[in-house]
């Protein structure tokens, strides 16, 4: 179970699907969490099968799911009525599994739910810690479900409304026929631009509901602290805020309040929200000794704000108290030639292939990341198989079109996933 957690979060359903095989063989296994924006649903097995799972046929089963119980059954999955093995977690996570055989005996209740509560557990971890790599790889699927659900809709909403346009030509005959396929076509309409509203429902907060969770958090944090926090709430028609740049500021004014906390003296916090329409604005002040550590907080945000683009400034007057001010933008960046390629690439790598872009030689890039030479040598590696390039200079090539500099900046105009 540790090597089934400890890995990247897109591929646990993967590490669990090995995992339990040897106890329950099975030919598909789904996690379900609404916690994970960019991807709800987390698939191993068979692609005819968790290819065609819905997110309607995960709603329905997780209704029909009473917790710490094993749902047993046929019900629909993938297009199709399967036996199936359904667990609920208390984080109201799903687990769907359907068994290799049609008859098989079904899963201990105590054994499985003990087990996937650990999963579940850990998926609900990572997505509040919003580390840089989960944030990346949320907001690279949301970019690329809500462009191909554009696409889809535009294509289907013109040719919908050209086949309700002919329908509804007084020229045509057979009156019957025509209402019979006007009302089927506008019942296909209706359903195809309910999808752009179910999708935002999966990868959206409202930004009053965002900042409300965000009291919930802080509230344990700072209890020893015997502080009074003054919340100044977003405006309730603010726009919503992506899935993945709500965890992400939750989870950054977690880390800037613990840095308030641990000052001598603190007796007052003020944390605001505000929302400009393309961005979300956060202010974190206190009256405090000004006594917080800048670089030591620079450095624990700056991970997330670079994969998000955002800014932070920190002002500590001693005597005075500090101030901290974060922006972050809510539409991810323009999509750029490669860009796909690295976001498949850590944050070390990342780092790598920055100073590849100058042509620096491992040597070099061991001496300023403080790091081996061979480790050097087995992130160069990695990074070329990940690009699927053949050497060095194809990869700085890949790096230098998309704007990376080793400094960690980006080149005027360019975007980094």
């Amino acid at each position: 179970m540790r090597t089934v957690i400890a890995g990247s979060l897109p591929d646990i359903a993967s590490r669990f699907s090995k995992y339990l095989t040897s106890l329950w063989s099975h030919d598909a296994l789904v996690i379900f969490t609404r916690e994970c924006t960019g991807r709800p649903r987390k698939v191993a097995g068979n692609h005819e099968i968790v290819d065609r799972v819905t997110i309607d046929e995960l709603d329905a089963l997780k209704q029909l799911t009473d917790l710490g119980a094993v749902l047993d059954g046929i019900h629909p999955l993938g297009g199709a009525r399967r036996r199936i093995w359904a667990v609920r977690d208390a984080t109201d996570t799903l687990l769907v599994i359907a068994p290799r055989r049609l008859y098989p005996e079904a899963p201990d209740p105590d054994l499985i739910t003990a087990l996937f509560g650990i999963v579940a557990t850990s998926i609900r971890q990572q997505v509040a810690q919003a580390s840089p790599d989960y944030l990346a790889e949320s907001r690279a699927a949301s970019s690329e479900r809500a462009r191909t659900i554009a696409e889809l809709t535009e294509i289907h909403d013109a040719t919908l409304s050209s086949i309700l346009g002919t329908l509804r030509s007084n020229d045509l005959d057979d009156r019957r026929s025509r209402i019979t396929a006007s009302e089927t076509a506008s019942a296909a309409l209706i359903a195809l631009r309910s999808a752009g509203d179910a999708d935002r429902a999966l990868s959206e907060e409202a930004v009053t509901t965002a900042f409300a969770r965000l009291q919930g958090e802080l509230r344990p944090l700072l209890r020893h602290c015997n502080v009074e926090i003054d919340y100044v709430e977003p405006p309730a028609d603010g726009r919503p805020l992506p899935g993945e740049v709500a965890h992400a500021a939750r989870a950054m004014v977690r880390t800037i309040a613990l840095a308030f906390g641990a000052q001598p003296v603190l007796s007052r916090l003020r944390v605001a929200w505000d929302c400009d329409g393309n961005n979300v604005l956060i202010e974190i002040r206190d009256q405090g000794s000004g006594g917080i550590d800048s670089t030591a907080l620079t450095r624990q945000l700056a991970g997330r704000l670079h994969t998000l683009r955002g800014r932070v400034e920190i002002e500590s007057i001693t005597g005075w108290g500090s101030r901290v001010t974060l922006l972050i933008p809510l539409d991810p960046p323009a999509v750029r030639p490669d860009e796909n390629l690295l976001s498949t690439l850590n944050p070390r790598e990342l780092e790598v292939l920055a100073h590849l872009t100058v042509g620096k030689r491992n040597k070099a890039i061991a001496n300023e990341l403080g790091i081996s030479e061979s480790t050097v040598k087995f992130h160069v590696a990695s990074v070329l198989q990940k690009l699927d390039v053949t050497n060095r200079g194809e990869a700085s090539a890949i790096g230098i079109r998309a704007g990376l500099s080793p400094d960690g900046t980006a080149s005027s105009g360019s975007v980094r996933k």
